[in-house]
């Protein structure tokens, strides 16, 4: 968390879409740019499952943020024109409240006892956060992997609260790759002795589990294109491998996804995970329309949309994307929509900034 994150009390009691509420409940933002005299330059960003809202450093934080070329003075989000929101998801641990929080109750952490979160809950917590900033109307919403979908939660249940909507690698619905993916890394946790029903610690942490859930996770994130460009069959030199492992890592592709795993194992907690997660597996739209996907979007009311996939995600096919743009479409906003062919999967809209940037900062200019 930075020095620069700030803090929304929500409603007390919040009632969740699921059943069960939240008391003295909070989400963590950070802020970019300056809000205009009539309120109606604000952009909020929705993040994908493991990111804090330090989207971009700031006056208060230097550090890089995980969209740093996205988004700043001159950069395609351009915080000169816009005042920009990113908001860290209800039920994430990166400062707002979620299963590793304190229950106010009890005095402890409510692990399992949360209540069953939705993106849905997230969308409108940060509708929450837009009303308490004096916004009226947002410019923008942006929302992509996770985020898009939770934008989308937010824009059924409060039509008419954003003006433009930008739609980035996400899905009006799990498809059943996506959520057996997910129901893998969720299982690789909790099989994982430490995890003990979602009561570990620090000394008794479910590692292991944590690391196969992160290692299918990048598996996913990127495409099998880029796999072979990266790391080929390159085997690691024999002086870095293990002898006493018979199976241990050989090649730099397992090395490369061993180093992401250490990396994220301590600085996610387990049952925010397996929350967050199962809230992206429940995620579909079309529940607002009886069943039909098609129909739940049409209502959707923005203006103006922009949706952008790519053509090698394997876990939001770009199919889902054009069926987002066509649905909002439907429902009368004017909606370009851009295929890309960057070659690194999912997880292009973080890396690829020059073909996102583009049609990120062409698109806010016509606003």
């Amino acid at each position: 968390m930075s020095n620069a994150t700030l803090f929304f009390d929500l409603p007390s009691p919040f009632a969740m879409k699921r059943g069960g509420a939240l008391v003295g409940a909070r989400l963590a933002y950070e802020t970019w740019g300056t809000l205009d005299a009539t309120r109606g330059n604000a952009i909020f960003i929705l993040t994908g499952l493991s990111p804090s809202a330090h989207a971009a450093k700031n006056a208060d934080d230097a550090s890089p943020g995980w969209w740093e070329e996205m988004l700043g003075p001159g950069k395609p989000i351009d915080t000169n024109r816009w005042f920009v929101v990113c908001v860290n998801s209800l039920g994430s641990c990166k400062g707002s409240t979620g299963p590793a929080s304190i229950d106010p109750a009890t005095g402890e952490a409510y692990r399992l006892t949360f209540p069953e979160l939705t993106l849905e809950d997230i969308g409108n917590t940060a509708h929450e956060l837009m009303r308490g900033l004096g916004i009226a109307r947002l410019a923008c919403l942006v929302g992509n992997s996770m985020g898009g979908m939770s934008a989308l939660g937010w824009l059924i249940h409060h039509p008419g609260s954003v003006r433009a909507h930008i739609s980035i690698s996400t899905a009006p619905q799990a498809q059943p790759f996506a959520i057996a993916i997910r129901s893998l890394q969720r299982e690789a946790i909790r099989l994982d002795p430490n995890w003990n029903n979602g009561a570990y610690d620090d000394e008794k942490y479910p590692e292991t589990g944590m690391s196969i859930a992160r290692k299918l996770g990048v598996i996913t994130y990127r495409s099998a294109m880029e796999w072979v460009g990266r790391f080929a069959r390159i085997r690691l030199d024999s002086e870095t491998r293990t002898d006493d492992d018979p199976f241990g890592v050989e090649f730099q592709v397992e090395s490369y996804l061993a180093g992401h795993a250490r990396r994220f194992v301590r600085s996610f907690d387990p049952n925010c995970y397996l929350y967050l997660s199962r809230a992206s597996d429940w995620f579909d739209i079309g529940e607002y329309a009886h069943g039909d996907v098609d129909a739940a979007l049409a209502r959707i009311d923005v203006e103006r949309a922009l949706v952008i996939g790519v053509s090698t995600d394997i876990l939001f096919p770009l199919s889902q994307q054009q069926h987002i743009a066509e649905g909002l479409a439907a429902g009368g906003a004017k909606v370009d929509f851009v295929p890309l062919d960057s070659p690194q999967g999912h997880d292009a809209f973080l890396v690829d900034i020059p073909r996102f940037g583009a049609a990120i900062a062409a698109f806010l200019a016509t606003l």
